[in-house]
């Protein structure tokens, strides 16, 4: 979508013209492929690199359009927020030491970006999800000021005509209504691309699919979300929830989210599988249109195919196919979209090669796996290790088995053999494949987070616990090592550098409330179980009412008729707040001139916080 000057599909006219180039580009795929006009070979691959921007403190940097205009390279490109950028490595064909021939090009722009990001006082960071990300770094404020964004956006939210309902449940669990996609641009992904032959396509496809949880087990690193721990790869479920067209009703038209796995095998043809997805999904965009592809064909001339690719790039399963057009020939490719970015270079490629061996390398025994496999078991599979990561248990040729030992036993040697057969040199095989067995035998990213954050949570609240997991990735990143190596944090870790201390870095947010109806003796049996001096008033939208103390409450206790009074005739309503933001001196400052031991923190007048004397 990023090729193209798109626009809201507004007018009868519009629609009307889009259709006809839409339905018009199916047919010209379909004559390419019975002519055999589609490139048998050579086979290539490609990757797009999404990366994060922070700041000195490891907070989101909302500067892409700005470093975009410094690095002044055209592999360089924007995403839908101003804190996160993106390189499109170029196609390589597949063979010898490509991989590591991307990996040169990859480090090699990427310190083009650093360079330019660093007298800016930004650095750069591969994640899959920021660490460091909060609530406020996701609103309509954080979009990238280019027009497709926000033709997207308002598209999908006329589609949908009501908020965002995002839930995930992990360890911890996520409930957030949100008024935009902007959501979406907490994913950072590595999207890896591997050009087939039309021959086997559907075939190959099918294998993609069978081996998508296998292999995301190995490769997950996006287990936190906004200080909550939540799936492996936290990632699926986000990306799935945050561009969700469909509404509760009862006349559901998409029988499934935009983003996701699919609910069946493919069995037809190349152009069925478009054609499931416009059969699905309506489209909301247009562009300007010039040729007519079926012409282009009769006239031996390649079409761009630009309405199938528009409405393609607002579709976005998981294994996705792609048309694409080089040297003047067609081809075709799977658009591997579940791989998160990072956590290192080396880590990326070695995912990349993973893919891309086990692929290549499928044994004759898997060919037509739909016809041996139930989708059910693959589709689980998938989301059981973006859930659990490499503690899943796959469901795999009608057995039950460990991850580790799937990956060991038999996608490893599987990959050594199809990189060997397309003539991969052993070197860069062996160098690469070592890195996803190491971190098989010791942990990956999401293992090495979530073990961190939590040994962090020790000595820190969760805002700062966030901070310095953030910046102790970056300097683990910067030394170029795989994760498989680098040393869990200690709950002793620090910030090494001068943060801006504000209200979010030590107030508690697992606070016990009470409601206005609520008894008094109720409150009080509360604070003695719990040891708390304050509780605050809240209804049931969480808009803070009022504020209750120890002292308020002591006198009451031996007043057997007034203690079951409730909690409206004694709590203060003229309450003094600060926001999540506030400097911590401000707040000290407030409690002092008050005289008081507690102060509410508030969002939209909703409660969100407390901070108490014994925070500082």
């Amino acid at each position: 979508m990023g090729d193209y000057n798109v626009a809201k599909l507004n007018t009868k006219k519009d629609r009307a013209n889009y259709i006809h180039h839409l339905l018009n580009d199916i047919k010209a795929l379909d004559m390419l492929i019975e002519k055999g006009l589609i490139e048998e070979g050579p086979l290539r691959i490609g990757a797009e690199q999404e990366f994060c921007l922070v700041n000195d403190e490891f907070l989101p940097e909302s500067k892409s359009l700005e470093l975009l205009k410094d690095i002044d390279d055209s592999h360089f490109t924007t995403e839908i927020s101003k804190y996160n950028l993106e390189i499109n490595l170029d196609p390589i064909e597949l063979g010898g030491d490509c991989f590591s021939k991307l990996h040169k090009q990859l480090e090699a722009l990427l310190d083009k970006a650093k360079k330019a990001a660093s007298k800016k006082g930004i650095k750069i960071i591969l994640t899959g999800i920021l660490p460091s990300l909060s609530i406020n770094n996701v609103d309509e404020q954080s979009m990238t000021d280019v027009a497709r964004y926000s033709v997207l956006n308002e598209a999908i939210k006329d589609s949908r005509r009501k908020s965002f309902d995002i839930h995930i449940k992990g360890v911890d669990e996520l409930n957030l209504l949100h008024d935009s996609v902007m959501l979406e641009g907490c994913n950072t992904s590595f999207q890896m691309h591997l050009q087939l032959s039309p021959k086997n396509f559907v075939d190959d496809y099918n294998w993609a699919q069978a081996i998508a949880g296998p292999l995301l087990s190995a490769c997950t690193n996006s287990p936190i979300l906004f200080g909550k721990e939540l799936w492996s790869e936290t990632r699926i479920a986000l990306f799935t929830q945050s561009i969700d067209t469909r509404v509760n009703s009862y006349l559901l038209n998409e029988k499934q989210s935009r983003v996701s796995f699919g609910n069946a095998w493919q069995t037809g043809t190349i152009t069925d599988i478009f054609k499931n997805n416009i059969s699905r999904f309506r489209s909301f965009l247009t562009t300007d249109f010039t040729r007519d592809s079926v012409e282009m064909i009769n006239n031996n001339e390649t079409p761009k195919l630009r309405a199938l690719q528009l409405h393609n790039g607002t579709v976005y399963p998981w294994n996705r196919v792609c048309y694409g057009v080089m040297n003047g020939k067609p081809n075709l490719r799977i658009e591997n979209r579940y791989m998160p970015s990072g956590p290192t270079t080396i880590d990326e490629i070695a995912n990349m090669m993973f893919w891309v061996g086990v692929m290549m390398g499928k044994p004759s025994k898997y060919n037509r796996i739909h016809e041996q496999w139930d989708f059910k078991d693959v589709k689980t599979n998938f989301f059981n290790a973006a859930r659990y990561g490499m503690a899943t248990q796959f469901y795999w040729n009608g057995e039950y088995i460990s991850s580790h030992k799937l990956i060991l036993s038999e996608l490893l040697p599987m990959a050594y053999k199809g990189l060997y057969r397309v003539g991969i040199i052993p070197k860069d095989a062996e160098y690469y494949l070592k890195v996803i067995k190491d971190r098989v035998g010791s942990f990956n990213s999401s293992e090495w987070m979530v073990r961190s954050y939590r040994s962090l949570l020790k000595n820190h609240k969760r805002y700062d616990a966030m901070q310095i997991l953030t910046s102790k990735m970056y300097e683990k990143q910067e030394k170029g090592y795989p994760v498989s190596v680098w040393g869990m944090l200690k709950h002793s870790d620090n910030l090494s550098f001068e943060a801006k201390r504000v209200v979010k870095h030590i107030m508690s947010s697992d606070i016990f409330s009470v409601d206005k109806k609520d008894s008094i003796s109720l409150v009080a049996s509360i604070m003695k179980w719990k040891g708390i001096h304050h509780m605050p008033v809240i209804n049931r939208d969480r808009v803070l009412e009022g504020l209750i103390s120890w002292k308020d409450v002591e006198a009451y206790l031996d007043q057997p008729k007034q203690k079951y009074h409730s909690v409206s005739k004694l709590m203060k309503t003229d309450i003094v707040t600060v926001t999540e933001y506030t400097p911590i001196e401000t707040a000290k400052k407030l409690m002092k001139d008050h005289a008081i031991g507690s102060l509410p923190v508030v969002k939209d007048g909703k409660l969100v916080g407390l901070m108490t004397s014994n925070d500082f």
